[in-house]
């Protein structure tokens, strides 16, 4: 019985609520579960970093990598300078590292050799590499430590050469006599170097997990060389300053601080 003026109500039929209705019931889309995973695991691995990139360059764009352009010009000059025939040999005799030559002008000239381009090489590969990294890091570490960094790593690339020539062939560590010829320049030791610091400093776990293995396949895989070992060496170097650093941390009772090197420089 149903009051006037009231509709019927209809009663539910068995198993026909079972049978999705378009544009009613959603379909669940292969995948989508995934993408709020794969968005929190990003936030958490890059989140702070990008954080502390955006802020400074929303606050003081360009005035915050002062560094890093002072970095890119010199490199663009060293470039322009060594392919001219007056200016070639200038190059090499400020910046041009080789294992054969003496420990200490070895040292005079590896600061410089880390904006000498490889000749070998195209030249936008090194700028972009400085412009990204260094700028990065000249964010998230400071002014004070993206210097000390960068030539640390460069530095344990140069002396692991010397190294590697006295081990010889015969191990998998070492080197041919011939590589202690080979002209030892660029930013990629630092760039890489770098990136593994400012990984461990912001808690990208993932991020320096794979520079660093992806290093060690470049000699394995693709570049069994002076340049690939280098890069080697340089993350190891770093990888113990970063060890070194949280030992001492952890002593001290000071935890991990995550600081924008352009709002405190170190």
């Amino acid at each position: 019985m149903t009051s006037a003026g009231a509709e019927p109500r209809e009663e539910p039929v068995p198993g026909r609520d079972a049978v999705p209705v378009p544009g009613r019931d959603a379909v669940p889309v292969p995948g989508r579960d995934a993408v709020p995973v794969l968005r929190r695991a990003a936030r958490a691995e890059w989140g702070a970093l990008l954080r502390a990139v955006r802020s400074a360059l929303a606050a003081s764009r360009l005035r915050a990598i002062p560094m890093t352009l002072t970095a890119v010009a010199l490199t663009l000059v060293f470039q322009f300078v060594q392919k001219q025939d007056w200016g070639y040999q200038a190059v090499q005799n400020i910046g041009s590292v080789q294992a054969d030559e003496h420990l200490w002008l070895a040292l005079l000239r590896t600061p410089l050799s880390l904006f000498v381009p490889a000749l070998d090489l195209p030249v936008w590969g090194a700028l972009a590499q400085i412009l990204v990294v260094f700028g990065i890091a000249e964010i998230c570490v400071g002014r004070r430590l993206l210097p000390a960094v960068a030539y640390l790593a460069t530095l344990a690339g140069t002396m692991y050469a010397r190294i590697g020539i006295w081990i010889g062939p015969v191990s998998p560590v070492g080197l041919p006599d011939s590589d202690k010829y080979v002209t030892d320049t660029g930013p990629s030791a630092a760039v890489v170097g770098l990136a593994v610091f400012v990984c461990w400093r912001y808690r990208a776990w993932f991020t320096c997990a794979a520079v660093a293995v992806a290093m060690v396949v470049e000699v394995v895989s693709i570049k069994n060389n002076l340049a690939g070992k280098e890069h080697v060496a340089a993350v190891l170097a770093v990888l113990v300053l970063c060890g070194v650093q949280e030992l001492w941390r952890s002593r001290t009772g000071r935890g991990a601080r995550r600081v924008s090197g352009s709002a405190h420089p170190r």
